[in-house]
């Protein structure tokens, strides 16, 4: 895809974000999208090779089926009549496989946006995240659930 049909549709998108259909939005649009493409511009030489856009769908559809899966089970968990005798929350350790930074802030923002989990921070040796769940049955079910998960799909999409 040349830089130029990249900026004419990141401008669009721009435009259809912001929902201002105006001649200054649009420039200002094509001004966002060139410094984008000028910050991006190392990655945007060479395509994805399809291994990597394989992995990308994989996990884009099973974060989505987490999602769907996760709010189920906490909307079940709200609309239940014994809420604090079901409620089991807990603080856990999470061991990275993952090192650089890129993988942990798209591991740790996934397990943010998926209901009943919360990602609290990083150690500062990076080897560990810290992940609050609402209701926890087993620490290393809840560890291995994300390492096979997540995890594992986040690993294929950056190697």
């Amino acid at each position: 895809m040349s830089a130029g049909f990249l900026a004419i549709l990141l401008a669009l998108g721009w435009v259809a974000v912001t929902g201002a259909f105006t001649l200054p939005n649009l420039l200002l649009g094509i001004i966002v999208a060139v410094f984008v493409i000028f910050l991006l511009r190392h990655r945007l030489q060479r395509p994805l090779p399809f291994r990597r856009i394989v992995a990308i769908i994989s996990l884009t559809a099973f974060f989505i089926r987490e999602l769907l899966l996760s709010a189920v089970g906490v909307a079940r968990l709200a609309l239940s009549p014994r809420l604090r005798a079901r409620l089991a929350p807990a603080i856990v350790a999470f061991p990275l496989t993952v090192r650089s930074d890129a993988e942990i802030t798209l591991l740790a923002n996934l397990i943010t946006l998926t209901p009943g989990t919360l990602t609290l921070d990083v150690s500062a040796d990076h080897r560990h995240l810290y992940v609050h769940a609402l209701t926890l049955d087993s620490r290393d079910a809840l560890i291995r659930s994300l390492a096979q998960g997540l995890e594992r799909r986040v690993i294929e999409v950056f190697r």
